[in-house]
């Protein structure tokens, strides 16, 4: 009896709910019909972008849903897209305050989940000055470069005995090996709390945690707190972030020892002299939770977003040999035939490999559903109310997949960006990678400065095959994740060292 009228209790609520929300002033976007209780929950499947891409197709570009009683809005054309993040970004570009986002940002002392405000400006204006500045940028070169030397060493050996690559491992390890020395001052290589495998296995679960979502979040308190702990989800939570935690604190550990912090040469040692200081930074003070906080963001956004998009782009071009080998001429007929080192000024000079990132991004963008806003006030997209506190999703693998915006949507084709003014710095809304308005990546000029440099040593420096006995056909093309989408079965190459 008591679990029936529990159930008619929590089905009144919903009925309260839907009401206030059906009486908000103007039309509503269309959707689907959810459940008392539970919304439309019971409608997303394993892939949540691949889920509300399917909704779309059925209800439209800008669609109501209810994820048990907090009401989503979902956006899958650029037009709906670009209204939220150009015309109405100051409207909604806070954030839904989340329970896993809460816990691994230490109570939203973040960037990129943090609520629009003050703290919000200051924390961005110190990223901009310690680690995503030109002159910072100029700083860190030698650094990148010197990890893609150490990449090159390894693949060569294995070029030489003609051995399997594991390419995601290789490449989380140069691209981990520059995150973790710009943002922690740590060369991974000389401590023993850092073991790269173990790191790379830290930062998917973590990523998996915040993406996945909690039962808490979408129901009333004592309910949603009840089925996160029958689940399990709680304690999966806790687990994984205790180990994030004891990472962080080793960092930090590290830097107090030996005074590191001092030197401003990195993130953290930049945040704790800042920290330590008796005045404020502005008008704001930071603490040792804002410190951890903008580690967390480094830790979940800063390494395995650029290694998706290396294993996507070698994976598409593994699978298109004629885009390989169109490529692979272009890069070596225009850096000519004798280059001993791939310097970062050997990038601007490479068209064609900027087309085939731009179309890897399209049809497999790292974060396929671009971190949640919350609107702030009533707006009205594409002639729909939205009204305040409802949530934003704008999922840019659907609009990848828009035939309204792309010929031939499902095929890698790098030549549609050709002579097109399209680019993914936000301000063309087909092409979002890194989402756009107050809220964009503030790491993305570093972030494809890395995935730019990675790929021209790869592809310069060696040809690529198959596993013998493998065909094309082989390849298996299956997603894994929910925060970040990677490729789920590793992508292992032959590599050969090429010699003109």
């Amino acid at each position: 009896m008591s679990i029936f009228l529990c159930f008619l209790f929590l089905s009144f609520i919903s009925l309260i709910f839907f009401k206030k929300l059906s009486s908000s002033k103007g039309k509503l976007p269309p959707g689907p019909i959810g459940l008392p209780i539970i919304g439309n929950l019971h409608q997303l499947g394993k892939f949540l972008h691949r889920s509300l891409h399917k909704l779309s197709l059925e209800h439209g570009p800008v669609m109501l849903l209810r994820f048990g009683v907090v009401p989503v809005v979902v956006l899958s054309s650029k037009e709906a897209a670009k209204e939220v993040l150009k015309t109405h970004d100051l409207e909604t570009c806070t954030r839904p305050k989340l329970v896993e986002t809460g816990l691994f940002t230490y109570n939203f002392k973040d960037i990129g989940f943090t609520q629009y405000g003050e703290e919000w400006r200051e924390m961005k204006k110190l990223m901009g000055l310690e680690l995503f500045s030109t002159k910072k940028q100029k700083s860190f070169k030698c650094i990148r470069e010197e990890e893609s030397d150490l990449l090159l060493k390894k693949l060569s050996e294995s070029a030489q005995t003609q051995t399997l690559v594991d390419l995601g491992k290789a490449l989380f390890s140069f691209t981990g090996g520059i995150i973790f020395r710009l943002a922690f001052g740590q060369n991974f290589r000389d401590y023993d709390f850092i073991d790269m495998e173990r790191v790379e296995e830290l930062v998917i679960k973590s990523e998996n945690t915040v993406g996945m979502l909690a039962f808490t979040d979408f129901f009333p308190t004592g309910l949603g707190w009840l089925m996160d702990r029958i689940s399990g989800q709680y304690s999966r939570m806790n687990k994984v972030f205790s180990k994030v935690s004891n990472f962080f604190e080793h960092v930090i550990d590290d830097h107090l020892k030996s005074e590191q912090h001092q030197d401003h040469s990195d993130l953290v040692s930049a945040m704790l002299d800042m920290i330590n200081k008796p005045t404020k930074y502005g008008s704001f003070k930071f603490t040792s939770d804002h410190l951890r906080g903008v580690m967390s963001d480094v830790f979940l956004a800063g390494v395995n977003a650029g290694v998706i998009t290396m294993i996507w782009t070698m994976t598409e071009l593994i699978r298109h040999p004629r885009v390989m080998k169109k490529l692979q001429d272009e890069i070596r007929a225009t850096l000519g035939s004798n280059k001993e080192r791939i310097t970062e000024e050997d990038i601007e000079k490479v068209e064609y490999l900027k087309l085939v990132i731009e179309e890897t991004f399209r049809l497999h963008p790292p974060a396929p559903l671009l971190l949640p806003r919350l609107t702030m006030f009533d707006i009205k997209i594409q002639g729909y109310n939205i009204p305040k506190n409802t949530m934003i999703q704008v999922n840019t693998y659907a609009i990848g997949r828009d035939p309204k915006c792309w010929t031939n949507p499902e095929e890698f084709i790098p030549e549609r960006f050709f002579n097109k003014s399209i680019n993914y710095k936000g301000q063309n809304f087909e092409l979002l990678p890194f989402g756009a308005g107050r809220r964009s990546c503030p790491g993305m000029s570093l972030g494809i400065t890395i995935v730019e440099l990675c790929l021209l040593n790869l592809l310069y420096f060696f040809d690529w095959s198959l596993p013998e006995g493998m065909n094309i056909e082989d390849i298996d093309m299956e997603e894994v994740g929910a925060l970040n989408i990677a490729k789920k079965v590793p992508l292992e190459l032959v590599p050969t060292l090429h010699h003109s």
